[in-house]
């Protein structure tokens, strides 16, 4: 059974990775969300597993000089966001220092030098959403449940994305009887429509009506349904930027391709380049987009086709899933031994992991990058080079 819950003063010290702030109360570390640092708040303590304490925050008693009014109406409610009570600028400040903290903590990487700062604006940046459709309604999951909340925009959606959100939350009400997720992704000037559940075909009209469940082009790409592309519609050209730098050779390797965005900037700048994906989806898109360029598209997974090199390339691109690298993909690459190793990473906590035997083999930190490709959540998106010492 849950413990019982208890009203708490805290004094918040820092923020951490996952949006929360960590407070001290006789030793013993409490985590709240929608708090900044150094503000006492008041808050509904919890044990929420082990000896795990959660805080509901309840009050600010003495707030920030950073926080500002949230601009959604569905913050705090939604699961969405958990930096909107900052302002921007703070807000991107201490994910920086949050990565430092999670490499050293997590890796024992003590990294001294500075950390790049890439940013955008923060507001209409997405060009994906995930929504839940349920009793007629759409919206998200409220955070840490299953409970929807009912929106009609997303502020951190793109204005193509807010017209389909503001479309369907007028005409389902109509459709009360059926559960769904959708997934939605926009150019701006289409719509793709992904149902990730089975609808039924009275309803089918509804989805059609707002886009396509076709392949749409985004930025000189062909983009599937399932495939994987990146949210962020300001920071695309940055990012691409930020991972190929000034490098320039002979071979490269794009690892987890996706639909080629890498690969296509590599193709400029190195006389070889393979760009590997494993999914069916996006390594057909993958061929698409590589048509006309100097790119061998192979279809495996990361592992398996490390394996299978007897040389190093020049470079090896990496931009892995949440799970990170993982020791079998860590360990070839240390047999290999590449002169560059560039990874983009979408959490610290596996990036630290990966980066700690591969320093401990003989590289060294060339460059680290912190691309602020989610703002107002508490995501991180870092691209680390690596050079063989």
């Amino acid at each position: 059974m849950p413990t019982p819950a208890t009203e708490q003063s805290l004094r918040i010290e820092k923020l951490v990775y996952g949006g929360d702030g960590l407070a001290r109360v006789d030793s013993r570390v409490i985590l709240t969300p929608f708090v900044l640092p150094g503000e006492l708040v008041r808050a509904r303590v919890q044990r929420a597993k082990n000896d795990l304490l959660r805080g509901r925050l309840v009050e600010v008693l003495e707030p920030s000089a950073e926080r500002v009014e949230p601009a959604c109406p569905y913050f705090l409610r939604c699961g969405g966001c958990h930096y909107q009570q900052g302002s921007y600028e703070f807000e991107a400040e201490q994910k920086r220092s949050i990565l430092r903290e999670v490499l050293r903590r997590v890796g024992h990487i003590n990294y001294d030098g500075e950390i790049g700062l890439v940013t955008a604006e923060p507001w209409g940046y997405r060009n994906r959403t995930q929504l839940h459709i349920h009793s007629g309604a759409i919206g998200y999951f409220a955070a840490g449940s299953r409970t929807l909340v009912p929106i009609r925009e997303c502020p951190i959606s793109s204005p193509k994305l807010n017209q389909a959100i503001a479309s369907l939350a007028r005409d389902l009400p109509g459709y009360r009887w059926f559960d769904a997720s959708i997934e939605l992704f926009t150019n701006e000037s289409e719509i793709q429509v992904n149902l990730l559940d089975r609808v039924p075909n009275s309803v089918q009209a509804l989805f059609q009506a707002i886009g396509t469940n076709q392949p749409i082009e985004y930025g000189g790409f062909r983009v599937s349904r399932n495939s994987f592309f990146q949210v962020n519609r300001f920071l695309l050209e940055k990012l691409v930027a930020v991972v190929l730098g000034d490098v320039r050779g002979v071979t490269a390797v794009d690892l987890y391709a996706g639909a080629g965005l890498f690969a296509k900037g590599l193709a400029e700048r190195f006389s070889y380049v393979t760009a590997v994906e494993s999914g069916s989806s996006a390594f057909r898109d993958l061929e698409f987009n590589m048509q006309g360029h100097p790119v061998e598209s192979v279809r495996a997974n990361a592992e398996d086709y490390l394996a299978s090199l007897a040389a190093p390339p020049d470079l090896i691109v990496a931009d892995p899933p949440r799970a990170g690298l993982g020791k079998t993909a860590i360990r070839e690459l240390i047999r290999l031994q590449p002169p560059q190793v560039t990874i983009v990473s979408c959490d610290p906590a596996t990036l630290a992991r990966d980066l700690a035997p591969l320093i401990a083999s003989g590289y060294r930190i060339g460059a680290i990058a912190f691309v602020d490709l989610f703002p107002r959540t508490f995501h991180l998106e870092t691209v680390v080079s690596l050079h063989k010492n």
